[in-house]
């Protein structure tokens, strides 16, 4: 039987190489970071539906608001991080962006790439969240 964070991170990765759809939530049809997190979710069985936030901005967008949708889904802030957390960075000025943490790096729907991407290492954007479906 899988933890949690694994069925999580199996989900995100299961994405890599689905079409890039600004507000996506669709594989075939596209998925933005949102939408990879709540396809993420909700196949590790978190009732994702509840974070979906309606008309979200990736500029401009506050912290706060990630922060009520995450913990609407039963997630949980942390400061360690692990695989199978969703990280919110500031990939821009005033710009943001949720990502998947998994084993040796992130997953992310990669506007420029056109795709979700695997990417290795650690983030090149400043982190400002992470959260975690159980313990």
């Amino acid at each position: 039987m899988s933890t949690r964070a694994e069925r999580i991170e199996r989900a995100a990765r299961a994405l890599v190489g689905a079409p890039f759809r600004l507000h996506g939530r669709d594989a075939a049809g596209g998925v933005g970071c949102i939408g990879l997190v709540v396809l993420s979710l909700k196949a590790a069985g978190c009732p994702a539906e509840r974070f979906a936030p309606a008309g979200y901005s990736v500029r401009g967008g506050l912290r706060d608001a990630f922060d009520v949708a995450l913990r609407a889904a039963g997630l949980r802030p942390v400061t360690r991080g692990r695989a199978g957390d969703i990280v919110l960075v500031q990939s821009g000025v005033a710009q943001m962006h949720l990502m998947i943490a998994v084993t040796g790096g992130h997953v992310h729907a990669h506007a420029s790439l056109g795709h979700v991407v695997e990417m290795p290492g650690p983030s090149p954007w400043r982190e400002i969240g992470r959260w975690r479906w159980g313990r």
